[in-house]
């Protein structure tokens, strides 16, 4: 943890103050499924910017939730994993993950029947 005082309202607020980022979670289940480089993370979390993604990881590694390891090589080689404390949250990551896939097929049919697709509920008859 940081060594700032925290307090929460609720056990959830506690998480989302951890994982809330605007991408630390994104960060955080790629580094579940592998360790990452820098580079890595960058194309897999596209819309970040580096300022925003390097601000992220720092946040997250304070927060004892990653682990940054330099290799001292020519160029350097930063790679990225989950602490132990990061890997208590790989089932919370995955029940995001499958909560996320059921909302997604749930809009996906919803706009399958929308009025704006031209379907059957456009109002217009069937000849």
């Amino acid at each position: 943890m940081t060594a700032k005082t925290r307090t929460f309202v609720c056990p959830v607020d506690a998480v989302v103050q951890l994982i809330g980022g605007k991408y630390k979670s994104m960060i955080l289940w790629h580094l579940a499924q592998k360790p990452q480089r820098y580079s890595e993370l960058k194309r897999l979390v596209p819309a970040s910017t580096a300022k925003m993604l390097t601000q992220q990881l720092r946040e997250l590694e304070a927060d004892d939730l990653v682990h940054r390891e330099v290799f001292p090589v020519v160029p350097p080689h930063t790679e990225y994993s989950l602490t132990p404390f990061g890997q208590t949250l790989v089932p919370v990551l995955q029940a995001m993950c499958s909560w996320g896939n059921d909302y997604v097929k749930k809009i996906e049919k919803e706009q399958s029947f929308s009025p704006l697709k031209g379907g059957a509920s456009s109002g217009e008859e069937a000849a």
